[in-house]
């Protein structure tokens, strides 16, 4: 199944046409999970139910800002692409201290609307480590891994809510992760360096865990 096709795409956007329209040209470009959000009440619900990847977020919707401020109450994997009237140069600028991935203004086009779409999943599968658990393909996150653990022929997964045990190989995992995020400490170990908060010249501590520094891997903390 393609990315496309696993993609949840919410739209909040309080002028039906524009939204229904959205959605059009979503599905022709074989969007199929999609949903709309008229208001922001109907937006908070879907962002905690539905979950999407992508939301298309009017800036005005239903009142000034409210989009902005939707955009900060999101659910935390969901990436934020604006969408805003012609003349609305102000609030873009403020909309953009949110961080979105990209903005688009009225009238959009097909090209533009799925170019950013398109743009923002290729972005987030660059940020994620994706691999089988049982039935269920896992995309998880670099941010929310702590550290990995070799375990024979399997690795430990360790994020704040939960551990992954998957077999593959450390050496194999580390393959996939991008070295300036990821460091190995020791033979069975590797370790996001944005979860480390203490380094001593035999360990690092990850949330008050502490993980063995061996002296050969040492040289990357020098």
């Amino acid at each position: 199944m393609s990315s496309r096709q696993n993609t949840k795409i919410l739209i909040v956007e309080d002028e039906l046409i524009i939204a229904e329209y959205f959605s059009d040209l979503l599905q022709e470009a074989h969007f199929s999970k999609i949903k709309i959000a008229k208001n922001k009440e109907t937006a908070l619900k879907e962002m905690a139910s539905f979950l999407p990847d992508i939301i298309l977020m009017d800036i005005n919707i239903n009142e000034r800002n409210a989009g902005i401020e939707l955009s900060t109450l999101k659910n935390k994997n969901a990436t934020v692409i604006f969408i805003t009237g012609q003349h609305d140069v102000a609030l873009m600028s403020e909309a953009l201290k949110t961080n979105p991935d990209a903005y688009l203004t009225k009238p959009i086009n097909k090209v533009d609307l799925i170019a950013s779409v398109n743009l923002a999943i290729q972005k987030k599968q660059q940020q994620v480590l994706q691999f089988k658990d049982g039935y269920d393909t896992i995309n998880l996150e670099y941010k929310n891994i702590k550290y990995i653990i070799a375990d024979g022929n399997y690795v430990n997964i360790i994020t704040t809510p939960k551990k992954y045990t998957i077999r593959q190989s450390l050496t194999t995992i580390a393959e996939k992760l991008p070295i300036e995020s990821f460091v190995q400490t020791h033979r069975s170990y590797l370790v996001n360096r944005s979860k480390i908060q203490r380094i001593t010249a035999t360990s690092v501590f990850v949330n008050d865990v502490e993980i063995p520094l061996s002296r050969s891997f040492s040289k990357h903390f020098k």
